[in-house]
């Protein structure tokens, strides 16, 4: 029968590991090297005319980005299927949402840190913090479908239109009985909504809207392609094959490589002599 045929990848483990998925988080893994030693050059007045921004180096980003966020969404359907076969029906899984949560937010902080204190712009909120945001966040989303795919359209749209305003800052008097507060609002406060101020030199930006609508896409992704942990059509066993088991590696590390990948490119950078060194 076609179902004794059936292909390795569709009948293997439900906890087995997909190795599309590690592979598709290592190309994300090796276009953000790229994109970042290009911004590392052109800080460093190396290609002081390549345009990060706009054109080719915007979509570059955008499509790292997109991949490693649409990831984040499919890894945690499968997470949460996973705990729910093994744990059962009744049992809480938020605890370790939460906590993973917490651990990536934590690890964003580190680098806004990191960033303030090398005084080369903001890192207020960046995809760390959204990731650790969008972990706790998705959590009572991952038991549906097409519910995330309208809301990854909705948070599309909201963030088009939030686009336009800009908040700069403000005095803002509270009347509190006979006494009165008076609080400074900066602008800042606002970024993870989606609003900033007029100048915002932001070096790692990913506000909530649009970008937690992307993480819902890749829950709806989840859900639609690896329902009950099983991918929809079978795919070739190429997990072994050597360009994609490299790939699987970098996938499967990528947050650790992505707290110290930036010292190692400097570093690279300033051994050769392409920039002055700074260690």
């Amino acid at each position: 029968t076609t179902t004794a045929a059936a292909p390795k990848s569709v009948t293997k483990a439900a906890g087995a590991r997909f190795w599309e998925i590690d592979a598709m988080r290592g190309v994300a893994i090796i276009t953000m090297i790229v994109y970042h030693t290009m911004w590392d050059l052109w800080f460093w007045g190396v290609f002081p005319d390549v345009v990060l921004w706009e054109g080719f180096w915007k979509y570059w980003q955008r499509f790292t980005a997109g991949t490693f966020l649409i990831l984040v969404g499919v890894s945690l359907t499968l997470v949460y299927r996973r705990e729910r076969a093994r744990r059962g029906a009744e049992a809480r899984l938020f605890p370790k949402f939460l906590l993973r949560g917490l651990k990536i937010f934590g690890l964003g902080m580190i680098i806004t840190l990191v960033v303030t204190l090398a005084g080369v712009g903001y890192v207020d909120f960046g995809i760390l913090h959204l990731i650790g945001v969008s972990t706790i966040l998705a959590y009572p989303l991952l038991r549906f479908k097409w519910l995330n795919l309208a809301l990854w359209g909705a948070f599309s749209v909201a963030g088009k239109w939030l686009e336009q305003f800009h908040f700069d800052g403000r005095w803002l008097s509270i009347p509190l009985g006979s006494s009165i507060f008076v609080f400074f609002l900066d602008g800042r406060w606002l970024a993870p909504f989606g609003v900033t101020p007029t100048r915002y030199p932001a070096v790692d930006y990913f506000p909530l809207i649009p970008w937690f609508g992307v993480v819902l896409l890749g829950v709806w992704f989840g859900n639609w392609f690896y329902a009950n942990n099983r991918r929809l059509v079978a795919l070739p066993d190429w997990g072994d094959v050597l360009p994609i088991r490299g790939l699987r590696f970098l996938g499967r590390h990528s947050l650790l490589i992505y707290m110290i990948h930036q010292p190692l490119i400097l570093l690279v950078l300033a051994l050769f002599g392409i920039i002055p060194g700074i260690f």
